[in-house]
């Protein structure tokens, strides 16, 4: 689309041109389309709807207004072609000089092809991706969780709405650097549809030799103005073994602030010549009403369910949830907008802990309050936690011990339970024209050290600045940092900072220059059984198969990209950029 705004006398003008063929719609001769418009006011955060939307209702989309009078759309011919040309050298540092290898040139390219008003058809072969900006680091608090890192490439980000399923069962990340994929997206009979097939690079099979295949289906019907019915099918063939999992969803709303949602999926897996086969099961119940809300949740994933094609951040637990908040607002005028109160209970078992009808294994209380006042927003949480010892994350541990002359390796068990008590502090200022910021301060008097599972006190910093100085200046800056002490000695177990600085500036409407740093230091001290033994602590080496000691050790990275980006009009772009990471 292309758009220009004007400040006039009593305020601006927005025009925004859209080209029918960037749009999916039925082939009809006349046509009704759903259409809302928000205004965000940034310094004080109030937000404005072209028709009356309630916060106490479960749909926004559902609030809609109608845009009518359209006849006689003519989508035309929608063909995108984009060539790609790429090349790679790696070089080598020698005693006086680099020295460096052959070049590797790879022909590639996608190509976007509207079918029909409502079918979308794209295809890519070998792309390349080193245009998108690199991923944030992030803390680490649960090792037993994996990390979440959000689509960014191009290829993938189209239509990546119609492959939205719940508990993460699809995630386009897992096709790492394809050799070829198509995708087709729309809606087809009621249904919106979106269908992924592509073929990834060898080094990301176990064998290391074969193509991993990815096929993914993704299919969700409405029902009435705002519930819906889904299907998922998913399928990763890695040479001889493969995983496939299918899935049925339902979101129902009802008295307009009710939602009841259910799932159930199976997965059936073939690895090194064995097949399982696991079930993943979720429902919850929601009420969202401007005063006065709720959500209570249950659901578990057995531990040999397994979403090649998705993202599950930990399986074989139960999370079970219950959520009671209010709101109270100001009165119009008021310096204070509106106070908001949450009490949540949160329980996650073992999957057999569950089965056998124990109590959570790990048992969460938070009470959190939230103030928003002339546009600033002040939170205060206080949570009362208690984690039980989870020997599967342990397996690979033991402990160093001597007496008198003899040394032996003996099991590392640790602690039943322990408890937390941590503090919560965060403020967000309004966006105001040159700048906005938020901070988060997190104390713990006492939290779980997962390094040798024992007591400590952490200290966690989560910093951000953004700062326009200008039309076409954007510096954007962030600072995170976790830090653990014994609570034994005092002394530090591990610690972490991570600075990120982002600046990007428009040149003209067609010339783009972003620059990002970030630096990751990192570090942690030899590892020993506190509170208990205080003998070293031994891993064993997943290759070797032997125990090691836990010695101390650091980590220092630097990564520094720059890009240029030239676009002579919509849907044309030209890319030159450079990347590198340093290591100490």
């Amino acid at each position: 689309y292309q758009s220009h705004g004007q400040i006039t006398a009593d305020g601006y003008v927005v025009e925004i041109r859209i080209p029918f063929k960037s749009l999916r719609y039925e082939p009809r001769d006349s046509l009704e389309w759903s259409l809302n418009i928000m205004r965000a006011v940034q310094h004080s955060g109030h937000q404005q709807t072209w028709t009356a939307a309630r916060r106490a209702a479960a749909s926004f989309l559902a609030q809609s207004g109608t845009l009518t009078g359209l006849f006689d759309l003519h989508r035309d011919l929608v063909l995108d072609v984009n060539p790609e040309v790429t090349a790679t050298v790696n070089g080598t540092p020698g005693t006086a000089q680099w020295s460096y290898g052959a070049v590797d040139p790879n022909l590639g390219g996608n190509v976007r092809w509207g079918v029909s008003n409502n079918l979308t058809l794209t295809g890519t072969v070998r792309p390349d991706f080193s245009q998108v900006e690199t991923d944030a680091s992030q803390l680490v608090f649960d090792p037993r969780q994996a990390l979440f890192f959000p689509e960014k490439r191009p290829f993938f980000l189209e239509g990546l709405d119609q492959f939205a399923a719940p508990s993460g069962l699809i995630y386009t990340r897992r096709l790492v650097q394809p050799v070829a994929a198509v995708k087709l997206t729309g809606k087809v009979s009621g249904f919106g549809l979106g269908v992924l097939s592509g073929v990834d690079g060898r080094a990301y099979s176990a064998s290391g030799s074969d193509n991993p295949v990815y096929n993914i289906v993704r299919a969700r019907r409405d029902i009435g103005g705002a519930s819906t019915l889904g299907l998922v099918y998913t399928d990763k063939i890695d040479g001889r073994d493969y995983n496939r999992v299918a899935e049925v969803d339902t979101r129902i709303v009802f008295g307009k602030v009710y939602t009841a949602r259910a799932q159930l999926a199976g997965s059936f897996t073939r690895s090194a010549g064995a097949t399982l086969d696991a079930a993943l099961w979720a429902a919850s119940f929601d009420r969202t009403g401007r005063q006065f809300g709720f959500t209570y949740t249950l659901g578990g994933i057995d531990p040999d369910f397994v979403a090649a094609s998705g993202f599950i951040s930990r399986a074989g637990i139960v999370n079970g949830t219950i959520d009671h908040r209010i709101t109270l607002y100001g009165r119009p005028g008021s310096a204070i907008e509106s106070w908001s109160g949450d009490l949540l209970l949160f329980g996650r078992w073992r999957y057999p802990t569950f089965t056998a009808g124990r109590m959570p294994d790990d048992q969460l209380l938070h009470l959190n309050s939230t103030w928003v006042i002339r546009g600033w927003t002040l939170f205060g949480g206080v949570f009362l936690e208690t984690f039980h010892y989870d020997p599967t994350l342990y397996a690979d541990y033991a402990r160093e011990h001597t007496a008198g002359s003899v040394t032996d390796t003996l099991p590392f068990t640790g602690t039943p339970r322990i408890a937390n008590y941590d503090l919560q502090l965060q403020v967000q200022t309004p966006r105001f024209r040159q700048l906005d910021a938020s901070v988060l301060f997190l104390p713990a008097l006492q939290d779980e050290n997962f390094y040798e599972w024992s007591p400590a006190r952490i200290v966690l910093v989560d910093a951000a600045l953004n700062w326009r100085p200008s039309d076409r200046l954007r510096i954007s800056a962030t600072y995170l940092h976790q830090q653990y002490w014994r609570k034994s000695d005092g002394s530090t177990v591990a610690r972490e900072r991570i600075p990120r600085l982002k600046a990007e500036y428009q040149v003209t409407r067609s010339l783009f220059v972003r620059l990002v740093g970030q630096y990751d230091a990192a570090w942690q001290d030899s590892l020993r059984d506190d509170s208990r033994t205080n003998d070293p602590l031994l891993i064993r080496n997943p290759q070797t198969g032997v125990y090691e000691r836990a010695a101390a050790r650091s980590r220092n990275t630097l990564r520094l990209d720059w890009l240029v980006s030239f676009t002579p009009s919509p849907g044309t772009v030209v890319y030159l950029g450079y990347g590198a990471n340093l290591a100490e």
